[in-house]
């Protein structure tokens, strides 16, 4: 089954928590803090793999996770980072995302992309000692590691892009110049899926092409399969349409010309102007009136005309030579560039530090902050120093001001994920 587009969710690994630790050591007193420091997050890493040609795996796994980083422990060993998660995607996967439909990465060649950064690790309790704080016990958390959801949709890359109604003979063509081996019969829509063939011009030369089935009338609105593949022709540096000149379907080659060309320019008014080139198909089965008015209308229209016939391989030679000679005049393969531009960390600490405070019926103030959860587990409430760092945590973070500002008073209590203090000024 050929899929060509997928939503899925990536996040990459947490960074690890410091560790709370003291030196402890036969005939050493007062040891002093060596909590080690959290490992860091595994990154969600994009790779091409030349195998894959569809979108298919990511129907049915919709959530790539990366490993978390371990935490840090005593004696100031640091946590083991998570090792990074490589999502493997076919050649000329676009990646957006998914909120802002902004493009992240066009996986164009074979170099990896990283998509998603692991959070980086806690700093352990080594790390806040000094000569009037001996003895911390508390750590920093890890941070949670960056989290899309990405729309993926794969646009071949070819060269030269063969369009036409169904039937024409596309397939039969791409078969008889390239070593690709599609399915070949007699009916429409024998072709379910773009084919690529890579097609030998000399020793060293070559280039790519792709069949785009499934273009009929309205395709680009969404009737037929054309509107599914209209998007791959999108890269292709030249287009050869492939017009069945002799009728045999009962159709006039002229209008098929002129629609086809419609829905392109429907689709995408870039691809009205892509370099074109017309083959005249199945001239083995037309008159020499039949061909002679479809060149004349071709030539009036500025493009390059051929007469082939694929089932026989005629003309087929003359064809990919001047489809060679064209291409060495247009510029590479289109290639989109990074558009997404990742929030500025200040910026999102700012935007994820909110938080809601509600005064209960009861008289007490219920406080929501999904930021204050991590940094809750690494504060030891039994100390001092802790403690001290918790209340400044809320100070900087607006908390203690939006409490002040609801009209708090001396003893009055205060519900932070179900742990109550009494606020003293």
């Amino acid at each position: 089954m050929f899929i060509d587009r997928a939503k899925i969710l990536v996040k990459a690994g947490s960074g690890g928590n410091g560790a709370v630790s003291f030196h402890r050591e036969k005939y050493v007193n007062a040891g002093g803090p060596d909590g080690g420091d959290g490992g860091k997050g595994g990154n969600v890493v994009f790779q091409v793999d030349k195998h894959l040609n569809t979108l298919i795996d990511f129907r049915y796994k919709k959530k790539y996770v990366a490993e978390d980083g371990q935490n840090g422990s005593g004696k100031r060993c640091s946590g083991k980072s998570g090792k990074d998660l490589i999502v493997k995607v076919p050649l000329g996967t676009i990646i957006r995302d998914a909120e802002s439909g902004e493009i992240m990465a066009d996986m164009s060649d074979y170099e990896p992309v990283v998509l998603a950064l692991g959070g980086k690790g806690g700093a352990g309790n080594q790390h806040f000692a000094t000569s009037t704080r001996q003895i911390p016990r508390f750590a920093k958390p890890g941070v949670p590691g960056e989290m899309y959801w990405l729309n993926l949709e794969l646009k071949l890359i070819a060269d030269v892009g063969l369009v036409g109604f169904p039937n024409v003979g596309k397939s039969t063509l791409i078969s008889v110049v390239s070593a690709a081996k599609p399915k070949i019969a007699n009916y429409h829509f024998t072709t379910l899926a773009p084919v690529l063939g890579v097609v030998q011009v000399g020793m060293d030369d070559t280039f790519v092409m792709a069949d785009i089935p499934g273009l009929v009338e309205g395709a680009s609105e969404g009737v037929g399969l054309g509107h599914d593949f209209l998007r791959h022709v999108d890269r292709c540096r030249l287009i050869v349409h492939v017009v069945d000149v002799s009728g045999s379907e009962s159709r006039d080659p002229i209008e098929d010309f002129e629609k086809i060309n419609y829905e392109l320019q429907n689709f995408d008014e870039g691809l009205a102007s892509r370099p074109q080139l017309v083959a005249a198909n199945k001239c083995d089965m037309a008159s020499e009136e039949q061909i002679a008015t479809f060149e004349s209308y071709v030539k009036k229209q500025g493009l390059p005309f051929f007469r082939i016939s694929a089932a026989t391989t005629e003309g087929t030679r003359e064809l990919v030579n001047a489809v060679w000679a064209k291409l060495q005049d247009l510029p590479p393969v289109k290639i989109y560039e990074p558009t997404f531009v990742k929030p500025d960390p200040v910026l999102q600490s700012e935007s994820t530090r909110q938080f809601t405070i509600e005064k209960g019926s009861d008289g007490v103030y219920y406080v929501d902050a999904p930021f204050m959860e991590q940094i809750m587990q690494s504060v030891n409430m039994d100390d001092y120093e802790s403690l001290q760092y918790f209340q400044r945590v809320l100070r900087e973070s607006g908390i203690i001001d939006k409490l002040e500002e609801m009209g708090i008073q001396q003893d009055d209590t205060v519900d932070l994920f179900g742990f109550q203090f009494n606020y003293i000024l």
